[in-house]
């Protein structure tokens, strides 16, 4: 696979997002069959692996640190802060001495002695997106991490950020049906030599092509709360679905490669980071970073999904509401 800059590190074009290995989707993988998927993906190449303090409530940190502890040299680490668990509930929390705190558990969880990449997981609307940078300055400063991240933020509060501190890398949600980034993020970020990391690069896997019946998802998968996905929204965008795959089919690729192609084609300075909890996705994302897109089906796929097209905001009121990214009106 190519590699592509992160901050300060060089990693494989496509990383490996761990989330759904312990959280969000339904009942996650037992321990043994989540530590293949890890083990593969080393053995693949994927050389950029990102979890979170959150992620099954520190539960995926867990498993990152007991299954790739001894192969901690073959990858750069990202996980993020200041949005935990606390008595089984989320909470958001960017106050100096929590972010602390959730660094000082996470290291303990990943059995490491440095983390390459630290994120801000939200900002904390409390208090100014800057004192919660400090913190991480701080850790730098004391060589806990490496590098610090932002996740699901404004361009305005990247760069009061950066202001700070450098920032390294910018995470939010980024592929063919969530186009928010192009609002002011991309070019935010690429004013300031930040790297922009695109989660749910598929789409939340509606991308490819897999998912038809969200009847058949598990009652706790994190989908049956977001409108793309509930009654005539997701009638809707199911019709985009029979314009995308003929695309793929004349490009000998999967949906899910097309839409990986798709945005690595949006430049060197974008990194998905597509999760999955079997080794046959994993194996086919990883051919996705060979697939190469010319202007032409480029310009056929922006035609048939943008925001425009696609229909439903991407989170309900609720989730909408602690997030601070510029966002397109939903049709």
């Amino acid at each position: 696979m190519s590699t592509r800059r992160l901050g300060p590190f060089t990693v494989s074009a496509v990383g490996l997002g761990c989330m759904s290995l312990s959280h969000a989707y339904g009942t996650p993988p037992d321990a043994d069959a989540a530590a293949a998927v890890l083990h593969r993906a080393l053995d693949l190449g994927y050389s950029h692996i990102d979890t979170a303090a959150l992620y099954g409530f520190g539960a995926n940190e867990t498993l990152i640190g007991r299954t790739l502890g001894d192969r901690r040299r073959e990858f750069v680490l990202a996980t993020k802060g200041g949005m935990h668990g606390v008595d089984g509930k989320r909470v958001i929390d960017g106050r100096p001495d929590t972010i602390r705190r959730n660094c000082e558990d996470s290291l303990r969880r990943l059995r490491t002695d440095v983390i390459d990449l630290y994120y801000l997981h939200r900002w904390d609307k409390r208090l100014p997106v800057e004192e919660s940078v400090g913190a991480l300055a701080g850790l730098v400063q004391e060589g806990k991490i490496r590098a610090i991240g932002l996740s699901e933020v404004s361009a305005p509060t990247i760069r009061k950020a950066h202001a700070v501190h450098p920032v390294a890398a910018v995470q939010t949600e980024y592929s063919l049906w969530t186009r928010n980034p192009e609002v002011a993020i991309r070019d935010a970020c690429r004013e300031l030599g930040v790297t922009l990391v695109a989660f749910s690069p598929l789409g939340r896997g509606f991308l490819t092509g897999t998912l038809r019946d969200v009847s058949t998802l598990p009652a706790k998968d994190i989908r049956l709360a977001m409108p793309r996905f509930q009654g005539p929204h997701f009638e809707r965008n199911l019709r985009l679905l029979d314009g995308l795959a003929p695309i793929a089919a004349e490009r000998r690729c999967t949906m899910g490669q097309l839409a990986l192609g798709w945005l690595l084609a949006r430049g060197d300075d974008v990194v998905p980071i597509p999760g999955t909890t079997r080794l046959d996705h994993l194996e086919e994302n990883w051919q996705g970073a060979a697939i190469h897109l010319d202007r032409a089906t480029i310009a056929r796929l922006e035609a048939l999904v943008n925001p425009r097209t696609v229909s439903g905001a991407r989170y309900n009121e609720a989730t909408q509401a602690e997030i601070d990214t510029e966002e397109i009106a939903a049709p």
